[in-house]
């Protein structure tokens, strides 16, 4: 008896043991690969300096984004036939051999190649550590630790830009790839230990016609939407082939996901409601949600009149907020619920927006940094539920992909935003600097009739370029004061008009998924029957 006793507290130790090697090696994970894009987008101007290439400059990262949100899915389907512990490995080892040969790349072209080969990496990453907390803890455990990893997520957009800055002055842009290699290493070692595997039972078959069909439908979608009015217009026929292209693999990916025994993406799955609505949420939430990420930079350059850096601290409250409102909400949800803290998140984030609309020329760094506050808790309220919710309505087999599916149509989400809000943004300046600052332009000096012209060209080209070119103190110090005095009140006149269109378009986007929360059933936290949790296939090591 007390042998037995002994065996059963050894074995508890253990898995305690595992889990906590488990947790720290996700953390640790999730952290460095989260950091890498804020990283590198720090990095950026060192980079192109030393390699040249400044019309490659966007692929950097485009190739990591077009790779990274298209393996999403496919990953997590993987992790639901082979396991977790291989898949994310495997996807751990593919980041860190990645992140070497960046470091290593001598020209931009090997380095946009060694960047799209990360992004593989990442998007293996990105929904592993969801699905695998969805293994380990119980509903309400699940709201926790999911708090914490999407605080984690946020803490890396607020320390990103200031440890790739120090890594860039201490040593060179090389170092903000290898420094993946040491913390790399150490949360694969972790991770192994503490995850244990899982053998499909049976023969693995793979979807690799859905696979080739996605890949080519969501990639050529999202070149489309990357280049749509920027290196090519809209109605050009390189845009329209790419949306034909895409809309044909897509359609072609769900005949062939509606046949098949092991598909990416079962289409059965929007036929529940909760899995249609809360993606519905995600996609609607996050093209909203990059309308303040974006744009409010932009207000604080060009309109209060404060650095590039200094606009950035503005958005620092928003991520700390969001993180704090994470973990809280994390807390909160089991007392109150799933579907009223979501409704509650959705109300203060369209708030938030409404705010937004109404900052002006008056508008002081800390009034936006307030607003951004308001915005920050509503996401906060909000992000963790998406995937708690999924994981709560449907069975362990399917963990994986429902998991995977709600960072998927989150990451679409955001490249709409971009793309839906920067060409409201655009038409909008286009219209108000035509009709206003074009005519003041056509006053000028014969002497000074280049740069009138350049700049009328600007304006249908690339507005927000304009800005902030005209608005910079010292492009404006070339300009003659009378000038300058005609041309500053027009430009941020349309600029902060141009911006409350992008604002209230993001409002809309956030109210329909306020909307559409009301329409979710009662979601309980404890689904899972006791025996099913505790015997959970993969979680702490044995």
């Amino acid at each position: 008896m007390v042998s037995q006793t002994l065996e059963l507290n050894s074995s508890e130790n253990n898995q305690i043991a595992g889990r906590g090697l488990l947790i720290t090696g996700l953390i640790i994970a999730m952290l460095f690969s989260a950091l890498d894009n804020t990283i590198v987008g720090t990095a950026m101007p060192r980079i192109v300096g030393d390699l040249g290439g400044f019309s490659l400059m966007t692929w950097l990262t485009t190739a990591y984004m077009l790779t990274s949100t298209t393996v999403v899915p496919i990953a997590g389907k993987l992790a639901d036939l082979l396991g977790r512990r291989t898949v994310y490995l495997a996807g751990l080892l593919i980041f860190i051999l990645s992140s070497m040969l960046c470091g290593l790349a001598q020209t931009m072209e090997q380095l946009i190649w060694f960047r799209a080969l990360q992004g593989i990496g990442g998007g293996i990453m990105m929904p592993m550590a969801m699905i695998i907390i969805g293994d380990m803890f119980t509903g309400k455990q699940r709201a926790k630790w999911q708090g914490v990893f999407g605080g984690i997520f946020g803490l890396s957009s607020v320390i990103g830009p200031q440890v790739g800055g120090w890594i860039v002055d201490s040593m060179n842009w090389h170092w903000i790839f290898f420094i993946n290699l040491p913390v790399g290493i150490l949360a694969t070692i972790f991770i192994a230990m503490g995850l244990r595997g899982q053998r499909a039972q049976g023969p693995v078959k793979f979807d690799m016609a859905g696979m080739i069909t996605m890949i080519i439908g969501i990639v050529t979608l999202l070149l489309a939407l990357t280049f749509g009015g920027k290196e090519y217009a809209w109605g050009s026929w390189q845009i329209i082939g790419m949306f034909a292209v895409s809309a044909v693999s897509l359609l072609a990916f769900v005949l062939i996901e509606a046949r098949t025994s092991e598909p990416i993406l079962p289409v059965r799955l929007f036929k529940n409601r909760t899995f249609t609505v809360v993606n519905s949420i995600g996609f609607l939430m996050s093209v909203g949600m990059f309308g303040a990420i974006m744009f409010v930079p932009l207000f604080m350059q060009g309109i209060v009149g404060i650095s590039a850096s200094a606009s950035g601290t503005v958005m620092t409250p928003l991520m700390i907020t969001m993180i704090a409102a994470s973990m809280i909400g994390g807390q909160l949800v089991h007392k109150i619920g799933v579907k009223i803290q979501m409704v509650m998140g959705m109300i203060v984030m369209a708030a938030g927006f409404l705010l937004l609309t109404t900052m002006n020329i008056d508008t002081t760094k800390l009034t936006a940094s307030g607003i951004m506050v308001v915005l920050g808790l509503g996401m906060g309220l909000v992000m963790p539920l998406l995937t708690l919710t999924l994981q709560e309505t449907f069975p362990k087999s399917e963990l994986g992909v429902v998991t995977s599916s709600s960072q998927f149509f989150r990451q679409i989400g955001g490249t709409f935003g971009m793309t839906i809000l920067g060409v409201v943004m655009n038409s909008k300046s286009d219209e108000l600097l035509s009709s206003q600052l074009v005519p003041k332009l056509k006053q000028l000096p014969d002497q000074a009739a280049g740069i009138a012209d350049q700049l009328a060209e600007t304006i249908h080209t690339n507005p927000q370029g304009l800005y902030s070119t005209l608005l910079n103190p010292e492009t404006l110090a070339q300009f003659p004061k009378t000038l300058a005095d005609q041309i500053v009140p027009i430009v941020k006149n349309a600029l902060i008009e141009s911006l409350h269109s992008v604002f209230w378009f993001g409002l809309v986007f956030v109210l329909l998924g306020a909307l559409l929360t009301l329409t979710l059933g009662k979601i309980k936290l404890e689904s899972r029957s006791g025996k099913e949790e505790a015997t959970a296939p993969e979680g702490a090591m044995e």
